[in-house]
């Protein structure tokens, strides 16, 4: 092995571990600051990739000593991403294998149950406006770009996908109408795996007429390829499905068998025909997805784990592969940011505009969402996998001596760089204009964060009330309808079922809350729920009211691990509050200022008192943890739930801020 080599293959895991801590970090930084997640994953890429290898070109300064400069440039040049150069032979294996796993989590989200329950704009936006886009695309990328048509077509059906992994958080961020919301929600994720779909068939195209064969050979070839790679993934996908339901494989098994499983079927439906592998795991990804077996949401979770991992390192690689001179040409070639403009301002208003004509969504939703729509991650992940494809196809051929075929597979680099600035720009436009559209529109609802209350009874519809007064929007959760009148007629949204079944998938609206508190009486059932919606919550946003008073170390007692945070900050249980209730507490919530704070809202309130909701100036909501120490900024508004003092005179003339504090009758 060269002394350059050695060195490569020693700074190989600092580098693996470089990506996986970037792609990650940004992830959580995302979270953190409530932004795309794509755009901070792009600028790790460029900062580790094209910017400190920019910087490594440059000479030493003149003023900064050797001893000090040496060591700088060294550890730059140990932290510079290189993908071709760090993984040589093996970038595109590994990018081949994270985008089938990739696109087998995004099978598996996809039920046909789901489709069929679309409303109509959500079905045309499928069958009829992605068409539309995939054509007008190519088109674009042909005239515009000046790419083959094969190539262009390739661009065109990828380029249909919008995230949803970008989408959900912008939903949240405006809090877009529920119709509107819907369409670009399902769209994103049914988009998925059809746009990679759509540049698998053209990749496939393209690689038979490239071997000489006539466009009735192409069609037949790549007609044969659909169908043995959809019979090979529903096949593999039934067999698995079945092994899950007949216990032929263990609970612990399951996932890794799973992912082993699915990698599998990758190089096999490769090896028999080539390029088939994405379609057969997409495939086996959707036939589990509609099989019924007890572990699919586990398995879920368990894929949708790997993929955020695979995701952020492909998305940092694929960042880090881009040089200088590739993101100088964003700007000297005026080809470039005009197919960007194209495709948002043209290409997808008038598929929109077609696709959901007559289907019921008025003027105003059809231009938002004809406008909201970034390309995400996927995008990127499968549009390098196809760059490194079509350069390999291109090589291949020059050494065959068919140089002018190798010229135009060439063309496919163009690709990488392509839809970043795609994904760049439709993820940068949508954050910035969605929530003004909106408001501009009419289509933005309250600017507040929602509560689910698993449990229709008299207290926790006292906290319904409470929190509507408070401007937080509310769905109450039972499986008595019956117990479910006092919320209907307050107005409150509400859910008639069971919330951990399969028709709760279906039917209650996810995006109507981001909050939950399960108050039933069953302490286990409440514990249960929590556990069901942490993944999707996060567990500082569940909680249960406090079980029946046992020793930490009972061995009767639900573990901490198995239950969601303790909502009263007093610590009462089921049968507390609702003594409470009847004994005559009621909820009240009070505005703080710098003159009324928290401390004078307690003491008129008495010691008693729980602190169940702050709601910031803001509108954004946060609920106190049993123990946890409050810190509540002035403008805030709280919601108590005490008792009703008989002499309110002293509490009335200091908490002027709050001119409408209310009580909520037994419902």
């Amino acid at each position: 092995m060269s002394e350059t080599a050695s060195h490569i293959v020693h700074l190989l895991p600092l580098k693996m571990a470089l990506i996986g801590g970037l792609g990650i970090g940004a992830q959580w930084l995302a979270w953190k600051l409530q932004k795309p997640a794509i755009v901070l994953m792009a600028l790790a890429g460029l900062i580790f990739g094209p910017l400190l290898g920019y910087l490594l070109t440059l000479s030493m300064p003149d003023w900064l000593p050797a001893k000090i400069g040496n060591p700088v440039f060294g550890v730059m040049d140990a932290l510079r991403l290189n993908p071709i150069k760090d993984f040589g032979d093996l970038l595109r294996p590994v990018i081949g294998i994270s985008v089938a796993i990739i696109l087998f989590e995004g099978g598996l989200t996809l039920k046909f149950r789901e489709i069929q329950g679309f409303a109509k704009p959500i079905r045309r936006m499928l069958l009829v406006a992605s068409p539309i886009s995939w054509l007008l695309g190519a088109c674009a990328a042909h005239y515009i770009v000046k790419l083959p048509w094969d190539i262009s077509a390739m661009i065109g059906g990828l380029f249909v996908v919008t995230g949803p992994t970008v989408i959900v958080p912008l939903l949240r961020q405006a809090h877009l109408a529920e119709r509107p919301a819907n369409v670009l929600k399902w769209e994103g994720i049914v988009n998925d795996p059809m746009g990679a779909l759509f540049a698998v068939g053209a990749y496939e195209f393209i690689r038979f007429t490239a071997a000489g064969g006539s466009l009735q050979f192409a069609f037949g070839m790549l007609a044969f390829a659909a169908i043995f790679g959809t019979v090979i993934g529903i096949v593999s996908g039934w067999a698995m499905s079945q092994a899950f339901n007949r216990g032929i494989i263990p609970e612990y098994l399951k996932a890794p068998v799973m992912l082993v499983w699915v990698l599998l079927i990758y190089v096999f439906a490769n090896e028999m025909a080539e390029e088939t592998g994405l379609l057969a795991v997409t495939a086996m990804g959707i036939t589990m997805a509609n099989s019924r077996f007890a572990s699919l949401v586990e398995m879920r979770r368990f894929k949708e784990n790997i993929a955020v991992l695979l995701v952020s390192g492909v998305f940092v690689i694929l960042t880090a592969t881009l040089t200088p001179d590739v993101i100088k040409s964003f700007f000297d070639n005026w080809q470039v940011p005009t197919f960007v403009l194209v495709t948002i301002f043209l290409v997808r208003p008038i598929a929109v505009f077609i696709g959901t004509a007559f289907s019921g969504l008025n003027w105003k939703e059809t231009l938002i969402v004809s406008l909201i729509a970034p390309r995400g991650i996927v995008a990127v992940a499968v549009a390098g996998f196809f760059a490194t494809e079509l350069v390999a196809l291109s090589t291949e051929y020059a050494e065959q001596g068919n140089f002018a075929l190798a010229a135009s597979l060439e063309q496919g680099a163009v690709f990488v760089p392509l839809s970043f600035a795609l994904v760049f720009a439709t993820v940068l436009f949508s954050s910035f204009t969605v929530t003004p559209l909106a408001k501009a529109l009419g289509l933005a609802t309250e600017n507040s964060e929602g509560v689910l209350i698993v449990g229709a009874n008299p207290w926790s519809l006292g906290l319904a009330k409470g929190l509507k007064d408070m401007g937080v929007p509310v769905t109450v959760a039972d499986t008595n309808w019956r117990r479910l009148r006092g919320a209907r007629q307050e107005g409150h949204y509400v859910f008639y079922g069971e919330v951990l079944s399969e028709h709760a998938d279906y039917n209650l609206d996810h995006s109507k809350f981001q909050h939950l508190i399960a108050a039933t009486p069953n302490d286990a059932y409440n514990s249960l729920v929590c556990v069901e919606f942490a993944p999707e919550l996060g567990r500082h946003r569940v909680f249960q009211l406090a079980g029946p008073e046992k020793d930490e170390y009972d061995k009767t007692a639900i573990t901490f691990t198995a239950r969601g945070r303790i909502l009263s900050t007093q610590g009462r249980n089921f049968d507390g509050l609702t003594q409470n209730w009847w004994g005559g507490y009621r909820f009240r919530s009070t505005k703080l200022s710098e003159e009324y704070t928290l401390t004078d809202l307690l003491a008129d309130r008495g010691e008693d008192t729980d602190i169940l909701m702050i709601k910031r100036a803001d509108g954004f909501v946060a609920i106190p943890n049993s123990g946890e120490k409050l810190k509540v900024e002035a403008g805030s508004t709280v919601l108590t739930f005490g008792p009703v003092r008989a002499d309110r005179a002293s509490e009335d003339a200091r908490a002027q801020e709050n001119p409408n504090p209310s009580g909520v009758l037994p419902a």
